[in-house]
């Protein structure tokens, strides 16, 4: 079997106060996600098959703004049949992408502004210099305050009342993952391993955050599935978080 289909994938309806949140991610064997600050290089085409193929499913594609702005994002899931696949579903043209940012420092001459076949919010922290947040609205892309810094429970919040957003899809960066496993708000972790060692002790992991977890506090998670690819040498991981 070469690789799991994501497409049959089926999801549990959202809590009241937050979509159902599942966080995708590539790392190597020795749990890195970057290589010369990018993760370009450590997944395969499959792999990037199957993060499309996980979008089909989503309400919402959020991306940090780090990610942004080194990577590029966006919503599209780059293959005519899972838009028809999605199309099937009832779901309407193409997931909404989402960047959250405490300074409004942002590229705006990527497609997450630019483009116009999908939608995008982007989450902002009251208190960014008002020339920027002006120039994020120029945009025409939809920005919403934040009360506090990354204040990602607000953030669920307005995608589940206000986007009607059933299940969001967390594209990182790390620092994003830490703050929903923080809030307790991962519901299942996808990880592709690849094949590959990158070493270095400021590396990047999937999740990075200022302080870790406890014994107390650690995340427990729960294996839904691992499929191997013997051709790419990946192992493509399902769990579930243990609540």
């Amino acid at each position: 079997m070469p690789k799991p289909d994501y497409t049959a994938l089926e999801f549990p309806p959202p809590p009241d106060h937050r979509p159902y949140v599942i966080v995708n991610m590539v790392m190597s064997v020795d749990g890195k996600t970057v290589v010369e600050g990018t993760e370009q290089g450590l997944g395969s085409k499959i792999d990037q098959r199957l993060m499309r193929e996980l979008r089909l499913h989503a309400d919402v594609v959020l991306n940090g703004a780090n990610t942004l702005r080194i990577s590029g994002s966006s919503s599209r899931l780059g293959d005519p049949i899972l838009e028809q696949i999605r199309a099937a579903r009832g779901k309407p043209g193409l997931p909404i992408a989402a960047t959250i940012t405490a300074t409004a420092d942002l590229p705006l001459d990527r497609p997450f502004f630019t483009a116009r076949d999908f939608d995008a919010v982007v989450y902002v922290t009251r208190g960014a210099p008002a020339q920027r947040l002006a120039a994020l609205r120029a945009t025409g892309r939809t920005v919403v305050l934040l009360p506090k810094r990354n204040d990602l429970a607000a953030m669920l919040h307005h995608m589940r009342q206000e986007l009607a957003a059933g299940l969001l899809l967390c594209e990182g960066g790390p620092t994003v993952n830490a703050g929903l496993f923080a809030l307790d708000a991962v519901d299942e972790l996808f990880i592709t391993i690849g094949p590959r060692i990158v070493a270095g002790r400021e590396t990047l992991t999937p999740v990075e955050g200022d302080r870790p977890f406890t014994r107390r506090t650690i995340k427990q998670l729960e294996l839904i599935s691992a499929v191997p690819n013997e051709t790419t040498g990946e192992l493509y991981c399902r769990y579930r978080v243990r609540r």
